[in-house]
């Protein structure tokens, strides 16, 4: 009963900032998202499903800057006799966009650093160590309007060459698509 009580409290609070976002000014905001994709190359990931977390102050019209975070999970795969074990990314990065016109495409990436969380092994049947994390970056393309954003991406925490079993280099990118919606926060 504790989690439903938790539940109804937290859709009431996106309930009441959806309303207010109507009226808000929009330069400056939250945006909330999710992302799907592929690993690439595909060694010891098949895909990733991750949850954004931003803030971004609208600069001039056409230039945000902001700080970005969330959590994006790579499911591992069997690779040459490897059980890759799952693993999660937690990037803390500086959030850029342009956006040449006020509704249409942008450019933007995030810079910064990733986590990486999970299991303390590569693979379940290995006794090689997993990275802790490295540079991460996210460019992205996309489509905006007022209130939504979807984009094409690419993300990739750079790892050196830890986290490596023989042939197979430890990987954490992926390029896929995602959408975020953007929660005004006024002036």
């Amino acid at each position: 009963m504790n989690s439903m009580k938790k539940t109804i409290l937290a859709l009431g609070v996106m309930t009441a900032g959806l309303v207010s976002a109507q009226s808000s000014d929009m330069r400056n905001m939250i945006k909330v998202g999710a992302n799907v994709g592929l690993a690439v190359p595909a060694e010891n990931a098949s895909a990733n499903l991750g949850l954004d977390v931003a803030y971004q102050n609208l600069v001039t019209p056409g230039f945000g800057l902001g700080i970005a975070t969330g959590y994006s999970h790579f499911f591992g795969k069997e690779n040459n006799g490897n059980n890759n074990n799952d693993f999660g990314v937690v990037p803390v990065a500086a959030l850029i966009r342009v956006y040449p016109k006020q509704t249409g495409f942008y450019l933007g990436t995030d810079l910064g650093y990733g986590f990486i969380v999970g299991d303390e092994k590569v693979a379940s049947n290995q006794n090689v160590d997993r990275p802790d994390g490295g540079f991460y970056i996210k460019p992205e393309i996309g489509y905006h309007n007022r209130d939504w954003n979807f984009a094409l991406q690419y993300q990739k925490t750079f790892t050196g060459d830890k986290g490596e079993i023989g042939s197979q280099k430890y990987n954490a990118g992926a390029i896929g698509v995602g959408v975020g919606y953007n929660i005004p926060l006024g002036k």
